[in-house]
C-alpha cells in the first residue's frame, strides 16, 4: 500500500485522540496561574499536572499490554470514555485536591490515547515509512500545541479556568466517531486473561510514594522529612519487588526483557529526560512569567506557543531527515547539547529579556528538543519487532511519563525549597504574587520588593539549571545508543 493510501486509511482515525493528548497539558498550563489564584494552595498547583502524569504513567503499560493481547481499537474507546468523563468532572472541582484527583482519572484515559495511537501506526505502517508518519504526527503536534496555549489563555480570560476542561468534550465525541473507522484487528491473546495485577500494584507502590516523598522534601519540618524518608523507603521496596516480579513471569506488565537491549533502554531513558524537561517547562513557565515578568495571560500564551511550535517544528524536520536518510540518533545527540546551552542562557539572563526575546529563545530551544520523541519511538519499535509493538510504544510513553512526573515534582521541590530556605517571606507571598503582583508587593519598601523579586528569580534560576542537567544526560544517552539508523 502506498504512503498516500496508508495516510488516508489510518491517520484520520488516530489524529484526534493524539490531538487531545498533545493539547491537554498546554491548555491546562495556560490556566495554572488562574487556578492557583482561585483555589489557593499554590505550592501544590503543580499536582494538577503531576496527578495527570502519574495516571498516564500507570495506564500506559496497561493499555500497551491489553492492546497487544485483545486488540487496540477497543481499548481506544475505553481510553476516550475515561478521558472525557474525567474532563467534565475536573471542570467542577472545588479545590486543588479534588482537581488533582479528577485529573488523575483523566490521566487513566489519557495514558491510552498516545500509546495506542503510536501502536496503531506501528501496526499498519512499514518501518521505513514510519519516519514520514512521525512527521505527520508532528504536524498534529504543531496544530495541537499551537492551539493549546492560545485557546487556554483565551478561554480562561473569557469564561474562567473551568471552561478549559470542557473544551475536550466536542473534540472527544468526534474522536470516538472517527475511531469507529479503524479496522478491528485481533490481539495476540489466546483467550486466557493473564494480566499482571501484582506487577501493577508494585508499580503504583513505587511511583506514587516516590512522588509524594518529593512533595514532603520541600517542607523544612522534621515530621514531614521523616514521612518523606518513609515514603522513599516504601518506593524502594516496591521497586525491588516489581523488578523481581517482572523478570519471573511470562507476561509481565512492564517490557523488562526489551530493556535488555541497549538501544531500547537508552532510547527510553532519553525519552524520560525529554519528558522531565519539556513538561517542567510547560508547567512552570506560566508561573515564572507571572511571578518574575508580571506577564498577562496573552503574553503567557505567546511564550507557550513558542515552546509548542518549536517542538512541533523540530519533530517535522526530524521526521523528514530520518525518512530520507534513515539516520536517527545523531540528531538528538547534537541537538540536546544545544538545548543545554540555551537553558543555561535562559537561567542566567531570562529575567532581563522581553517577552518576544523569551519567545524567540524558547522557540529555538524547543526546535532542538523536537528531535527526541520521534527518534525514540522509531528506535524502540524497530528494535522490538512487530509482535511487541504495543509494549514497545508504551515503553517510550511510560518512560516519558515517568520522567515528566518525577522531573516536574523534582523541579517543584527544588523551586519552593530554595525559595523557602532563602526567603520565607517571599515563599509566603508567592501565591499573592501570582494573583496580583503589584498589589502583593505594594505595602513593602522598594528595597524589599526588589529583594523578593531577586529571590524568586534566583529560585527559578536553580530550576532552569536543573533542567539543563536533564538534557545533558539525554544527549549522553543519544551519543551512546548503538542503533544509529533504521
Amino acid at each position: 500500500m502506498s504512503t498516500k493510501q496508508l495516510f488516508f486509511t489510518v491517520f484520520p482515525s488516530i489524529m484526534l485522540p493524539m490531538f487531545m493528548s498533545m493539547s491537554d497539558q498546554t491548555i491546562v498550563a495556560s490556566a495554572l496561574p488562574s487556578i492557583a489564584a482561585a483555589l489557593g494552595d499554590v505550592e501544590r498547583v503543580s499536582w494538577v499536572v503531576i496527578s495527570y502524569l502519574i495516571a498516564v504513567t500507570i495506564a500506559a503499560p496497561v493499555y500497551g499490554y491489553l492492546g497487544d493481547m485483545y486488540g487496540r481499537r477497543r481499548f481506544m474507546f475505553i481510553a476516550l470514555a475515561l478521558y472525557l468523563g474525567a474532563a467534565v468532572a475536573s471542570a467542577f472541582a472545588p479545590s486543588i485536591a479534588v482537581l488533582a484527583f479528577t485529573r488523575f482519572l483523566q490521566g487513566l484515559g489519557g495514558g491510552g490515547l498516545m500509546s495506542l495511537s503510536q501502536a496503531l501506526i506501528g501496526e499498519a505502517v512499514p518501518p521505513r515509512q514510519r519516519g514520514q508518519f512521525q512527521g505527520y504526527l508532528a504536524g498534529i503536534a504543531v496544530t495541537a500545541s499551537s492551539f493549546g496555549p492560545v485557546a487556554g489563555a483565551f478561554v480562561t480570560d473569557l469564561f474562567g479556568w473551568r471552561a478549559v476542561f470542557l473544551m475536550h468534550v466536542p473534540t472527544g465525541i468526534i474522536a470516538v466517531l472517527l475511531t469507529m473507522r479503524l479496522k478491528a484487528r485481533p490481539g495476540n491473546g489466546q483467550g486466557r486473561f493473564r494480566f499482571d495485577f501484582p506487577g501493577l500494584i508494585y508499580f503504583v507502590g513505587f511511583i506514587v510514594p516516590l512522588l509524594l516523598a518529593l512533595d514532603q522534601v520541600r517542607s523544612l519540618s522534621a515530621e514531614k522529612q521523616s514521612l518523606g524518608l518513609g515514603l522513599l523507603g516504601l518506593a524502594i521496596v516496591s521497586f525491588v519487588l516489581l523488578i523481581r516480579r517482572e523478570f519471573s513471569i511470562d507476561s509481565p506488565l512492564l517490557p523488562v526483557r526489551l530493556l535488555r537491549q541497549a538501544a531500547i533502554w537508552r532510547a527510553d531513558l532519553m525519552a524520560a529526560c525529554h519528558g522531565a524537561t519539556l513538561v517542567s517547562l510547560v508547567s512552570f513557565m506560566p508561573i515564572y512569567l507571572r511571578a518574575v515578568h508580571q506577564a498577562s495571560a496573552g503574553d503567557i500564551s505567546t511564550v507557550l506557543l513558542s515552546i509548542t511550535a518549536g517542538i512541533g517544528s523540530g519533530s517535522i524536520i526530524t521526521g523528514r531527515i530520518v525518512s530520507r536518510t534513515g539516520r536517527t540518533m545523531i540528531l538528538p545527540s547534537v541537538t540536546l547539547m544545544i538545548t543545554t546551552i540555551t537553558l543555561i542562557i535562559f537561567g542566567f539572563y531570562g529575567s532581563s529579556l522581553t517577552t518576544m526575546q523569551l519567545s524567540a529563545l524558547l522557540f529555538f530551544n524547543c526546535i532542538t528538543m523536537g528531535s527526541v520523541m520521534g527518534v525514540a519511538q522509531m528506535t524502540v519499535q524497530t528494535a522490538a519487532g512487530p509482535r511487541q509493538l504495543g509494549q514497545a510504544a508504551s515503553s517510550v510513553q511510560l518512560s516519558r511519563s515517568v520522567g515528566a512526573s518525577l522531573g516536574t515534582a523534582a523541579i517543584s521541590t527544588i523551586l519552593f525549597t530554595t525559595l523557602a530556605a532563602r526567603d520565607p517571606e517571599a515563599a509566603k507571598l508567592f501565591g499573592a504574587i501570582l494573583q496580583d503582583p503589584q498589589a502583593a508587593l505594594a505595602s513593602l519598601s522598594p528595597a524589599r520588593r526588589l529583594a523578593i523579586t531577586e529571590e524568586v528569580t534566583s529560585a527559578f534560576r536553580v530550576a532552569f539549571l536543573t533542567l539543563a542537567g536533564f538534557t545533558t544526560i539525554g544527549s549522553i544517552l543519544a551519543w551512546t545508543n548503538p542503533m544509529r539508523r533504521v
